[in-house]
């Protein structure tokens, strides 16, 4: 089957589209700082929306994988004059709502809805940098949970792969 076209409203955005592999650090005042790999991909079916899948996992002082961490799924929905609606769903019992901008390669992201189920750890919102950077995705990731507000968790550095 062949690949369809990218859909003209995801032109601010499509700079996203492929798969990402690399690794960053993490931490928060509740746990002690990590490192982890990660993999993203961003993906399109010709509608004006990327699905969106990230994976990450522990990795130790050599870089060799320990076990699983985070994984979160969803869809980016680009909006006129260059605004962003992200939608993120999380095995924990998370969803997120970001609305957002686009600013050349770099969006910004703010949490406008948290939603959790009873079973789910507090977590009260989340702010997420993206950015493209001499041709590596760049992000950031602060979150506001446990009782702290918005603090540094997660930053990496991917490169496209596919």
């Amino acid at each position: 089957m062949d690949e369809p076209e990218v859909h003209p409203n995801l032109e601010p955005i499509a700079f996203l589209l492929g798969r990402w592999e690399g690794a960053g650090v993490g931490g928060y005042p509740t746990i002690e700082s990590f490192n982890f790999g990660q993999e993203i991909e961003f993906g399109h079916n010709g509608k004006p929306f990327l699905t969106y899948v990230s994976r990450t996992w522990l990795l130790d002082e050599d870089g060799n994988r320990v076990r699983p961490l985070a994984t979160e799924s969803g869809y980016w929905r680009p909006q006129p004059e260059r605004q962003v609606e992200v939608v993120l769903s999380h095995p924990t019992g998370i969803v997120e709502i970001y609305i957002g901008e686009v600013v050349f390669n770099k969006i910004e992201l703010r949490t406008d809805v948290v939603a959790r189920t009873a079973s789910a750890k507090e977590y009260t919102a989340g702010h997420r940098l993206y950015g493209l950077v001499n041709g590596n995705l760049m992000w950031a990731y602060e979150m506001a949970a446990v009782g702290h507000p918005l603090t540094d968790h997660m930053s990496a550095e991917l490169k496209k792969v596919a």
